[in-house]
């Protein structure tokens, strides 16, 4: 597919739709709330709304006429312009990350959107088609996957012819440009004998089943979405009802009986709980996890369908998360950083299935990624550093309690309410640093290290060292009377993704430093 070809005709209904949710509440302040209204200023914003809206078609339907694209073999070639043509050029080695977002709009028409995302900053970066075929889709993303596997065998081959004759030179010609493109494949030792083929089976390692959705429904507290559906239908009501004393006896007059109550507590209690298992179901049904030697692949969604791919050698980090309530149930979400992103959605498509089992968390990742290794013996912190987090000074407490002791506001009736809600405060800051302590972990081994922190929501970390960019060890002034230091690690991502562990040792930070060291023996790439 190398002639330059127009976006599908369906873009431009897809447009008109975002144009006209992007308007729809100045639709309706402008021409249902405002519907009678003889007033001046309501009437020439309507004559703003109106050229505005012409703009926008005209816009839309231009874009489309001077917008093409091709796809040869090796990049996508972008042209837009008609008068000035302006051509863009992504190679397929920048490629990061592949996703397909199918909507219901997608689904009723058969077609869906794929998005191509490098790690270049920049709108420039990203390669998107908001409407394609499903075929067109679907070769696109093949030609990515067979260039890239392509020009990996290359690098993987001379790599190998230069190792053999580096064996046969002398140690002072043993020279390296360090670069990050090629560094760590996670199947580079596997890749020597079967070339360009690799594995291309698909290896399911989840599958969302309905006991899963229905431990997911409740952990994600989705059935909470009825109370802003009943504020707003109470909202309607008292609109129909504008004295307050018509619509507090019409409620009052329905709850005069227990039993009426309570049918109308327990009606409520399974219509929110529904609604929750339904909403959950839309979004995480037919959630799968596969992957094959190069790739991981993410799919989930029932009327909207989201399917992502990463390479493996793309992964940063791995991060582990547990809420409080995760935690009580044995419950967590793992999240691939990557060096790539795809915007503001970017981490919930990282995201695998939100509601894993710890267990089986730990059994996919290494499935996935046989390079990553959890390991869950780490070491604590000593005792000397919750002396030193207790006695840290709170710069939120102490303005809090300024100007609580400022206005000395009366709650309940009580004048010295202030400094209680203070020593509240207090309490709750102190009661988080110390389950912080507890939860802080850190473990350094060959290839690894892992970070976990965090009070109500811990954060399990686990980096390869090839893939950590830069670090850093600070210590301030009672750190280093106490003998202890802080290390700051730096992950290649979209932001860029930094990472800390406080009041370790300051031997194990000499021993981190070493470790680090020896990255440059790993990293050998032109």
């Amino acid at each position: 597919m190398t002639e330059m070809k127009r976006h599908h005709a369906l873009s431009l209904l897809w447009s008109l739709g975002n144009l006209l949710k992007s308007t729809f509440a100045f639709i309706l302040f402008l021409f249902v709330f405002r519907a009678g209204s003889d007033q001046a200023w309501v009437f020439y914003a309507r004559i703003i709304f109106y050229i505005g809206i012409c703009i926008a078609l005209i816009s839309i339907i231009w874009k489309w006429f001077t917008t093409r694209y091709s796809a040869d073999e090796k990049a996508f070639h972008i042209y837009t312009g008609a008068f000035s043509r302006t051509r863009r050029t992504i190679p397929y080695t920048k490629v990061q990350n592949v996703s397909r977002h199918t909507s219901f709009f997608h689904r009723l028409f058969g077609v869906t959107s794929i998005r191509f995302e490098t790690g270049i900053k920049g709108d420039d970066a990203t390669f998107q088609l908001q409407v394609v075929s499903v075929s067109e889709a679907e070769q696109l993303e093949k030609r990515v996957a067979r260039h890239l596997s392509e020009v990996q065998a290359t690098v993987e081959g001379t790599m190998d012819d230069e190792q053999d004759a580096k064996d046969e030179k002398s140690l002072l010609a043993e020279q390296y440009i360090e670069t990050e493109e090629q560094a760590g494949s996670d199947s580079s030792a596997n890749n020597n004998d079967t070339g360009i083929k690799g594995t291309l089976e698909h290896v399911i390692h989840y599958r969302s089943t309905r006991k899963d959705v229905l431990k997911a429904s409740f952990t994600s507290l989705s059935f909470l979405v009825l109370i802003p559906i009943l504020g707003s239908l109470y909202s309607t009501v008292k609109d129909f009802f504008p004295d307050e004393t018509v619509t507090e006896s019409l409620v009052l007059t329905w709850l005069e009986s227990w039993w009426v109550t309570s049918l109308v507590i327990l009606l409520l209690i399974l219509v929110s709980v529904g609604l929750g298992i339904v909403r959950t179901f839309v979004k995480y049904g037919d959630f799968q996890i596969t992957s094959d030697d190069k790739r991981i692949y993410i799919t989930k969604g029932m009327l909207e369908k989201t399917s992502f791919s990463i390479q493996k050698d793309r992964v940063q980090a791995v991060k582990i998360t547990q809420s409080l309530m995760k935690r009580m149930l044995g419950l967590a979400e793992v999240e691939l950083t990557t060096a790539g992103s795809l915007g503001e959605a970017s981490q919930e498509i990282n995201t695998l299935y939100p509601f894993l089992p710890v267990r089986e968390a730990y059994r996919i990742i290494e499935e996935m990624l046989p390079s990553y290794h959890v390991t869950e013996e780490m070491q604590k912190l000593p005792r000397k550093a919750l002396w030193l987090r207790l006695l840290k000074p709170n710069w939120l407490w102490i303005i809090v309690t300024g100007v609580l002791a400022y206005f000395k506001p009366v709650l309940f009736g009580m004048e010295q309410a202030w400094w209680m809600i203070s020593l509240l405060l207090l309490l709750w800051i102190t009661t988080c640093r110390v389950i912080n302590f507890y939860h802080t972990r850190y473990a350094l081994n060959d290839q690894f290290i892992q970070f976990r922190s965090g009070a109500l929501t811990s954060t399990l970390f686990l980096s390869k060292r090839e893939k950590v960019i830069e670090i850093k060890i600070t210590r301030h002034p009672l750190q280093r009377k106490l003998g202890l230091a802080s290390i700051h690690t730096v992950n290649r991502a979209k932001p860029v993704m930094h990472q800390y562990v406080h009041d370790i040792p300051d031997d194990v930070a000499g021993t981190f430093q070493m470790w680090y060291m020896r990255r440059s023996n790993e990293v050998q790439i032109r």
